[in-house]
């Protein structure tokens, strides 16, 4: 482990420890008390964690636990990618904040991201969430974009389907995904999607000349699906608008019953209108921020 995340080195009155010290269940209770109070609570169960470790590369080695006594303070995981990191799920118990437990769990995750020699560490943050922003801030972060999470409920299309679709074999989904021009957000790239259960996509042909594909994932129960998330839809040609609308008119067809979610649609995604048409409600934003490491700039 780095240095940097030696206990006798963190600052009082609590340790730091790395997050592979503890079990799933105890990250997952420490994680769900450090959210009660938050704008957006997001719970988790030590399945739905497990599985966000998977599914995101949290090294849980690098990944960090604040501790004092026997009591878990707060927690901070990292995403590692090749030269780059992630900072997800972090949180501190709403009474052991401002007192310099954030502070300390994030310096010791920059450092464990300077250790594994990444140019850049990556974050998002709620929008509205000051105390996190400003901390972020101090540690030169910078904000680059908002992040818009989006749900559908449950509903019957109101158009009726446009032009022809055809289901993706899971081979033709990567090839597509991996072929997206980029920013990507670290949930929405393909090392993420690839790790998805249940991916399944459409690509749409219109009448126009407008062609497009969709990809989405199943949340299933004992081979029944649940809802429906992490919609994702590129235009290759043609309108955004009209090519998005007739994709999702023909994904509802189908599964007009099912409640749908999906994350870090960038605000300025041309698709974006035809998920309101469609339906869609915003739930909340989060804004980006991004990091270099002072020794690569």
């Amino acid at each position: 482990m780095a240095a940097a995340l030696d206990p006798v080195k963190a600052a009082p009155p609590f340790q730091i420890f790395p997050a592979s010290r503890f079990t799933i269940e105890q990250l997952t209770a420490a994680y769900n008390q450090t959210r009660v109070d938050y704008l957006v609570p997001m719970p988790m169960n030590a399945a739905r964690l497990a599985e966000y470790i998977d599914v995101y590369d949290v090294d849980l080695e690098r990944s960090v636990v604040a501790v004092m006594g026997d009591q878990i303070q707060g927690l901070g995981m990292l995403g590692v990618r090749s030269r780059r990191t992630w900072i997800t799920r972090m949180g501190v118990l709403p009474v052991e904040r401002r007192h310099g437990v954030g502070l300390g769990l994030a310096q010791a995750l920059l450092a464990a991201s300077a250790e594994v020699g990444a140019t850049q560490t990556t974050l998002e943050v709620i929008q509205n969430n000051l105390p996190a922003y400003n901390l972020f801030m101090r540690l030169n972060f910078q904000p680059v974009r908002e992040l818009v999470v989006l749900r559908r409920p449950p509903g019957q299309p109101a158009l009726q389907p446009m032009g022809t679709v055809r289901p993706l074999t899971l081979a033709e989904i990567l090839t597509r995904l991996e072929a997206r021009p980029g920013p990507l957000s670290w949930i929405a790239e393909t090392a993420s999607l690839a790790r998805a259960e249940n991916l399944s996509g459409l690509a749409l042909a219109l009448p126009d000349g407008g062609q497009g594909w969709l990809v989405f994932q199943e949340q299933k129960r004992k081979h029944f699906a649940l809802n429906l998330s992490r919609v994702y839809v590129h235009t290759e040609q043609g309108d955004p608008v009209r090519v998005a609308r007739a994709l999702l008119t023909h994904l509802y067809q189908v599964y007009p019953d099912l409640d749908t979610h999906t994350e870090n649609v960038p605000a300025d995604d041309p698709h974006l209108p035809a998920f309101f048409e469609m339906g869609y409600v915003e739930s909340f934003r989060r804004i980006e921020m991004h990091r270099l490491h002072p020794a690569l700039t």
